[in-house]
């Protein structure tokens, strides 16, 4: 089967490429090795930050305030064209003490991020929106689906055929497929997927639990973290709770460990939970990488084989940005920002 450009991995970052490339009028199919936007891009909770900003180095904070910053234009477009509303909203996020208020209040400052040092100790930072991942993925799948995308699900990467210095086809458990280009957005299984031609990639499974309870109405104003726990309250009333981070390899198994932990740590916070009862309990597989800092570009010795991975906790955070800058790369487009170092990472340096 042939394609303009064959893209592995439908989760928010392939169907987001595919969205793009479609728009351009060009010929896309996506291949899932599962179901799609069924992996971490469904299981996450949709911040649309990193969690405390100043924590992260410039790496991760620019590309994530430049996805954040496109998120609003992106959300409302699929809105208008699917009718799947993903529920972007700007529901702040209260910072809990343990923190440096002096490293937060500087960062903030040089950044020009709202900061505001509340009376009772937290701090907030009120522009900080979230998205509802599983509305995302619907309307993205929706979208790609009626500009002309052909998605084929239950679909694994066997092998990349490579000629002359370029991809010739990928062979898969269903059958052999050719492109012009192919882009590879995998998460997790992303270095599974390029095989020999991995060269330093850094991408590993992470494991993330998530619990999810159901109010009448929402029992929170922002969203609250403390640490590395975060409640995210729904219009709808539901509340999401998280996230544990455990290197298990691709073990998606819940725990009984982690759901004691996150519920009790998440009680001390808002005591209402003690009555609720749990909805949902369930893990994600995060494509962890070195200091959070994805690979997105070209492969060094492939002219053909592209890769946008390893966004490890903040994929839907960097997903636009990083489809733009993949984008660009693809078509000779001049980038808005120094993407030297989400290149690093194919020579496995400490970036």
């Amino acid at each position: 089967m042939n394609a303009d450009t064959l893209i592995i991995g439908a989760g928010a970052i392939g169907l987001g490429t595919a969205l793009e490339l479609l728009k351009r009028g060009a010929k896309v199919t996506v291949l899932e090795r599962g179901l799609t936007g069924n992996e971490s891009s469904w299981a996450g909770g949709g911040i649309l930050s990193p969690l405390c900003p100043w924590d992260y180095s410039d790496a991760v904070t620019r590309l994530s305030s430049r996805g954040a910053a496109l998120f609003p234009a992106w959300a409302l477009a699929l809105h208008e064209a699917t009718g799947i509303d993903p529920e972007y909203e700007i529901s702040g996020m209260q910072v809990l003490p343990p923190f440096d208020v002096q490293v937060a209040q500087r960062w903030c400052a040089a950044h020009e991020v709202r900061l505001h040092h509340k009376e009772d100790g937290t701090l907030l930072l009120p522009d900080v929106a979230q998205v509802r991942n599983p509305r995302l993925m619907r309307a993205l799948r929706a979208r790609v689906e009626m500009l002309g995308g052909k998605i084929i699900e239950q679909c694994e990467v066997r092998d990349i055929v490579e000629e002359r210095g370029s991809v010739r086809a990928f062979t898969t458990s269903c059958g052999e497929f050719s492109a012009a280009d192919f882009v590879v957005s995998a998460g997790a299984w992303s270095k599974q997927v390029l095989g020999r031609y991995a060269m330093q990639i850094d991408i590993k499974p992470m494991r993330g639990q998530m619990l999810l309870f159901k109010f009448s109405a929402p029992p929170l104003h922002h969203i609250i973290l403390q640490g590395d726990l975060y409640l995210i309250p729904r219009r709808d009333g539901h509340l999401l709770v998280g996230s544990t981070l455990e290197e298990v390899g691709f073990d998606k198994s819940i725990t009984q460990a982690a759901y004691e932990s996150l519920r009790q740590r998440a009680e001390l916070i808002l005591p209402q939970l003690r009555d609720m009862p749990l909805i949902q309990h369930w893990a994600g597989l995060r494509p962890a990488s070195p200091h959070n800092i994805p690979t997105i570009g070209r492969h060094p010795q492939l002219t053909n084989l592209y890769l946008n991975s390893g966004h490890f906790r903040y994929g839907v955070t960097m997903a636009a940005a990083s489809v733009e800058i993949l984008l660009n790369e693809m078509t000779g487009t001049p980038q808005a920002l120094d993407v030297a170092p989400y290149q690093a990472g194919w020579r496995g340096q400490a970036r």
